[in-house]
């Protein structure tokens, strides 16, 4: 099993060396195998190439792995990723449900060379009204409305 696991994960980090090389973005790469081994998934990052602040390698892998599942689940999957993934990320894959994620370097890691996500992890338990970007709330009850309408939905596709 741990051999099996550095070999999808040393896949992982040569994406990430891969892309970096080719200016795609930052040094990050990720890799989704679903129960059988085979590899269904995979990205490296490409914020800068594609000026898309959430292209991160593993949201990149997590579209390509449900693309090629035809589904938004990756249940029984393994998410292999160069590094620990940020809150944007992890977000992401808990939404996408995949049984295990295996990564290489930390989030210190990535701070030591300027991807420090810290901040972030801060921000998210603080109040509203104390974080660092400016956010308020209107038309509560006209949001709530759409809302109650999907309760109300029948044929919904629940995720």
């Amino acid at each position: 099993m741990k051999d099996k696991n550095r070999f999808f994960l040393k896949q992982a980090i040569q994406l990430a060396a891969n892309g970096m090389e080719a200016n795609d973005g930052g040094p990050f790469g990720a890799i989704i195998v679903d129960k059988n081994g085979k590899i269904i998934g995979q990205g490296n990052n490409k914020v800068t190439s594609t000026n898309d602040p959430t292209a991160h390698a593993e949201v990149v892998a997590i579209r390509d792995a449900c693309k090629n599942l035809n589904s938004f689940q990756l249940e029984g999957c393994t998410l292999y990723t160069s590094c620990e993934p940020c809150p944007m990320c992890l977000g992401a894959i808990y939404w996408a449900r995949p049984e295990k994620i295996i990564f290489a370097a930390s989030r210190e890691d990535a701070a030591k060379i300027g991807f420090d996500d810290d901040f972030i992890y801060k921000e998210i338990p603080l109040p509203i009204e104390k974080r660092q970007i400016p956010t308020e709330q209107l038309l509560r009850k006209e949001g709530i409305a759409v809302f109650e309408s999907w309760a109300a939905k029948e044929d919904k596709v629940e995720y």
